[in-house]
């Protein structure tokens, strides 16, 4: 009895039933001349290098997620006037999320840096040494003030749907210089974020174009990396095993119509294998030399900021770096504390990758980009039981004004784009949508937001949806 059937009932009757059907509307939309031709876009399911749509210097993205919302009034953009109105009521209304109280003046001193003389705060005294190599947008705005829709919003270009990540589209359309390791790798210590792995994922696109997880609270590289190591045979047998498991996948996909789904584990299972003999090097920081190491600093994220580097040099396309994932920017009380310590943590390191990649003349070809998914408030949020504690020294989300910064990869370096109100709360000059913040890094990497697209379920899906223009300032 032959069990090997060419068609199982499901597909039989998905061919068969529903296909009469099909057969019927094509006969009445091509006798009505509404039938047009539709050529799918095309589905690259390796990852080879591939060019953008315009010839450009940046090769590789950084991507340095403040999760949960810095405070931009404490951070990249000093209110002085909000300084002065401490403890008062500020003389505007403003269209909070809850009901907020009096104006909290920053805790933090700012300083001018380099030869643009940008005022930075304290609590970013590294990375302000770097300010003349960096774009600081002071007018980002949002659509809501909650950290779900706004950490989609920010990752994947919409705040609801199940839609390709930032780091899938990039991948897809320029693919990765190096087949041993991903294209794209997302470090996330301390557990995953809001949303979880809906911030990297790959959506209607292939999954081979879907981020890399790797839990960097681990040093140990066989942790960093599960099953990095094989430790069950020789690597003559391994390959031998493998290769019979990809004619197995094989025979199971032709049988399914080149199942996309089917293939990206394909792949999947051949990229795992091909990262043995990369991934353990990569990780390897005592290969790096002391000064270097120095330079970076101790913790979790100057290993993050040196992973990162690293990787550019071998060649990963994109790579997001997530830094609160466990302990987030989201400070609705002890503003002072928080933001003082997250910053202790990452502003060395960050200010090291600057210099690092300049050193090493990577940053012209390496775009880095911090942002959080919104800001925060002027004002101090006020007692609420299980909310803030019962303190009234933080603030709450703010969606109408933050700030994010860009640096190398041909951006404008020294510059400041737009602005805040004199509260720091609403952007007034030159607003920057996420849209728009999107459409501009896509075009720093070669693309043009509106030709970028991929066709799913009769329509070309892009990044920006249907919005978002080009923030020609910012670029070199």
């Amino acid at each position: 009895m032959n069990l090997n059937l060419p068609l199982s009932r499901r597909q039989l009757l998905a061919r068969t039933g529903m296909g009469f059907g099909a057969l019927a509307l094509g006969d009445l939309l091509g006798n009505s001349g509404l039938l047009a031709d539709e050529a799918p876009s095309p589905v690259f399911q390796s990852l080879d290098a591939r060019q953008p749509h315009f010839p450009v210097k940046a090769k590789h993205v950084i991507h340095i997620f403040a999760n949960g919302g810095a405070s931009q009034v404490d951070t990249f953009d000093p209110k002085p006037l909000l300084t002065e109105y401490h403890g008062k009521t500020l003389p505007t209304s403003l269209k909070t999320e809850r009901p907020t109280g009096a104006a909290l003046g920053s805790p933090f001193s700012f300083k001018k840096y380099g030869k643009s003389g940008i005022d930075v705060s304290e609590i970013f005294s590294n990375v302000g040494e770097c300010v003349d190599d960096m774009c600081i947008i002071r007018s980002m705005h949002a659509d809501v003030p909650n950290h779900e829709p706004s950490l989609l919003l920010l990752n994947c270009g919409d705040a609801r749907q199940i839609r390709p990540s930032m780091g899938s589209w990039l991948t897809y359309g320029l693919g990765t210089l190096n087949q041993n390791l991903p294209g794209f790798v997302v470090m996330c210590p301390d557990g995953y974020p809001i949303q979880e792995s809906q911030n990297w994922q790959s959506g209607f696109l292939p999954g081979v174009f879907q981020g890399t997880h790797l839990d960097t609270k681990h040093t140990d590289v066989q942790k960093l990396i599960e099953h990095v190591k094989h430790d069950f045979g020789s690597s003559k047998q391994q390959r031998a095993q493998l290769d019979l498991l990809l004619q197995l996948n094989q025979d199971h996909e032709k049988a399914r119509q080149q199942d996309s789904q089917l293939e990206s584990r394909i792949q999947s299972f051949e990229l795992a294998y091909r990262m043995q003999m990369e991934a353990s090097d990569v990780f390897d920081l005592s290969k790096e030399p002391q000064h270097i190491r120095e330079m970076y600093g101790e913790g979790v994220q100057a290993r993050q900021m040196l992973y990162a580097r690293r990787m550019i040099e071998k060649g990963v396309r994109f790579i997001q770096i997530w830094h609160g994932a466990g302990q987030p920017w989201d400070s609705h009380d002890e503003i002072e504390k928080n933001h003082r310590r997250l910053a202790k943590e990452c502003d060395q390191p960050i200010a090291a990758l600057i210099k690092d990649l300049k050193q090493r003349g990577l940053l012209d070809e390496t775009l880095i980009i911090w942002s959080g998914e919104f800001g925060r408030t002027p004002t101090v949020e006020l007692a609420k039981p299980g909310s803030n504690d019962g303190k009234v020294n933080g603030r709450d989300h703010n969606h109408y004004g933050f700030t994010t910064w860009l640096c190398g990869g041909g951006v404008k370096g020294g510059h400041i784009h737009g602005a805040t109100d004199d509260f720091g709360f609403k952007a007034t000059v030159d607003p920057v949508h996420v849209h728009d913040l999107q459409a501009t890094i896509l075009r720093l990497m070669g693309f043009d937001h509106e030709r970028f697209t991929f066709r799913y379920a009769g329509r070309d899906f892009r990044l920006t949806d249907v919005h978002g223009k080009v923030v020609k300032a910012v670029i070199a």
